[in-house]
């Protein structure tokens, strides 16, 4: 089973996921953003547009509906994020900084 952030990502694209099944394919980014630009995805720290998404890849071009889904999924702002910079698994590597650990 998919662990709950890959849920709540998925929910987020719920809005432009039929309409991007639709469309047809190959399809660059300027014509999806174009087409779906507008549709708002909503994270859990905030919102940004399926086109603000897609916008951060550039000059693209995508063979179905399922590259598109996962390349914006790459994309989307930090507000997808739940805590940043946190794990509960591993270890800063040596020669990296990171945050002061916090305890709840």
């Amino acid at each position: 089973m998919k662990d709950s952030r890959v849920r709540k990502c998925m929910r987020a694209f719920a809005a432009a996921d039929d309409r991007i099944d639709a469309h047809s394919f190959p399809a660059t980014a300027e014509e999806l953003i174009t087409e779906y630009g507008h549709v708002e995805l909503e994270l859990p720290n905030g919102e940004e547009t399926f086109g603000d998404a897609l916008g951060r890849l550039g000059e693209t071009t995508f063979e179905n509906a399922e590259d598109a889904r996962l390349a914006a999924y790459s994309a989307v702002s930090k507000g997808a994020i739940g805590r940043q910079n946190y794990s509960d698994r591993d270890a800063p590597s040596i020669g990296e900084n990171s945050p002061d650990p916090v305890s709840f």
